[in-house]
């Protein structure tokens, strides 16, 4: 199905790309105006964008059904600074409850249940309950269009992070297993990030892989193999060669035959590829060509 989006409405627009464009982190914004008044909100069009200098981008759109705008995007513009603190599993039926449209001057830490802690270099209050804080500085920021659903893009420079201590590995880095981020999908839905649904890939950082096109044919064209499969295999930066030696299981694969025989090595080697062990996969796979 082709959807031409200049032949649809706003909301048939942002239903599907809200949809698509997931799963979003979720910037929740405590801003300040010039009078002193507090504003907490979230946000997920929200990214980082850069590390030297460390600017995150966070983008309050016009309001799709009467074109009006948010009260964090007023007061960036009255008072340019803002604290992003990042939400996790723990607090994001709170965080939801701080969306509500309240009126002007209506604080969302009262209404939300979280506590206002003071930031160090910036005017706005963090979330005391988030485990990461970010104080930055607005350095600018674009309207993206005057209609309603246009973006407003708040472009600021990361100042100093608060980290809680508890999502810290031993090396004092943020351990991914430990902080339990939650993203935006579309609609009512979210996705939580916890332990047993991370994996990792690993990246090919000084050397290059060789890439699928330089794999065997009788890998590339395996059914068993899937496209994450060959990505893997395609990954090393030499072609490997049969050792001598190999696992326990790989040797009772070898002593079938024929088909049966290709079959279980290429299912062998799939599980392995399926476990991160690349290289083991490699010498199941190469058994094939013998």
């Amino acid at each position: 199905m082709l959807i031409n989006l200049s032949k649809i409405t706003t909301v048939q627009r942002q239903q599907y790309l809200q949809h698509a464009i997931a799963p979003r982190p979720i910037a929740f914004a405590s801003t300040i105006d010039a009078e002193g008044n507090v504003n907490l909100s979230p946000f997920s069009f929200f990214n980082l964008f850069s590390s030297d200098p460390a600017i995150v981008i966070f983008s309050p759109s016009r309001r799709v059904r009467d074109n009006t705008v948010k009260h964090s995007l007023l007061n960036v513009q009255e008072v340019p600074e803002v604290v992003i603190n990042i939400v996790d599993e723990d607090m994001v039926q709170q965080t939801s409850l701080a969306s509500c449209e309240y009126e002007k001057g209506v604080n969302e830490f009262l209404k939300a249940g979280f506590t206002q802690e003071p930031a160090t270099l910036v005017k706005p209050p963090m979330v005391k309950e988030s485990k990461i804080k970010l104080e930055c500085k607005v350095i600018e920021v674009k309207p993206l269009g005057t209609n309603g659903g246009a973006g407003n893009l708040v472009i600021c420079e990361v100042l100093c992070m608060h980290i809680d201590e508890t999502i810290l590995d031993n090396k004092g880095m943020i351990d991914q297993r430990k902080i339990h981020h939650v993203a935006r999908l579309g609609s009512n839905w979210y996705a939580r990030i916890t332990p047993d649904n991370l994996f990792e890939v690993e990246k090919p950082n000084t050397k290059l892989g060789i890439g699928v096109d330089k794999l065997p044919t009788f890998i590339k064209e395996h059914k068993t193999l899937t496209g994450n499969h060959l990505g893997q295999l395609a990954n090393v930066d030499i072609l490997p060669t049969a050792e001598a030696s190999f696992n326990e299981k790989l040797t009772v694969c070898l002593q079938s035959k024929g088909e049966e025989k290709t079959r279980q090595i290429a299912q062998h080697a799939a599980e392995l590829l399926n476990e991160g062990k690349v290289s083991e996969a490699w010498q199941a796979l190469l058994r094939l060509a013998q």
